[in-house]
Parts: structure tokens; C-alpha cells; sequence
């Protein structure tokens, strides 16, 4: 079964998370991901509300934990530290 990554992010620092997105997109396509939303449109209907909001989908939840843990993510992520609050999960999908 695939996974989703789902991240809401409120950027505070455009120029650093641009070197983020950059990266993190190689990194996502290196572990056989791909977007399915990057920060469309969107209607916040409960919880707290992030302006940037992001799925993407990978072939396995192994995947997609591996990814984040991938050397080339986290040097991602350095650039996104204090530039962007955000929170993220790793979904399962359901079987079909």
C-alpha cells in the first residue's frame, strides 16, 4: 500500500524555504514520490490554519519514512528550520 506525506506550513522566511522546497522535491522523486497538492487552493474547515499545504505520495509507507530519514532530506530541512512552521505526517492508504 502507498503512503501520503500531508504538511501544513506557514513560511516565515521565503528566500530559505525556496532552498528547502528545492531539495526536498530531488529527495521526493529519488524515494519514488510524487505531488499530488503543493500549495493549490484550499479551505481550511477545522483546526489551526497554515496557507501552504502539501501532499505527496509515495509507493510504500517504508518509502516514505525513508525519505524523510534520507541524508538529502534532512539537509533539506536545514534550510526549513526557522524558515516555516510546520507539521507533517506519514499516512498509510487504506486498502482498496
Amino acid at each position: 500500500m502507498g503512503a501520503l506525506w500531508i504538511a501544513h506550513v506557514e513560511v516565515t522566511d521565503a528566500e530559505a524555504y525556496g532552498r528547502y522546497a528545492a531539495i526536498a522535491t530531488e529527495a521526493i522523486a529519488a524515494h519514488g514520490g510524487v505531488f499530488l497538492a503543493r500549495g493549490g487552493r484550499y479551505r481550511q474547515m477545522e483546526g489551526r490554519d497554515r496557507p501552504r499545504n502539501v501532499v505527496a505520495r509515495f509507493p510504500s509507507f517504508e518509502a516514505a519514512v525513508a525519505c524523510y530519514e534520507s541524508p538529502r532530506y534532512q539537509e533539506a530541512l536545514a534550510h526549513a528550520r526557522g524558515a516555516a512552521e510546520r507539521d507533517l505526517v506519514i499516512v498509510e492508504e487504506a486498502a482498496p
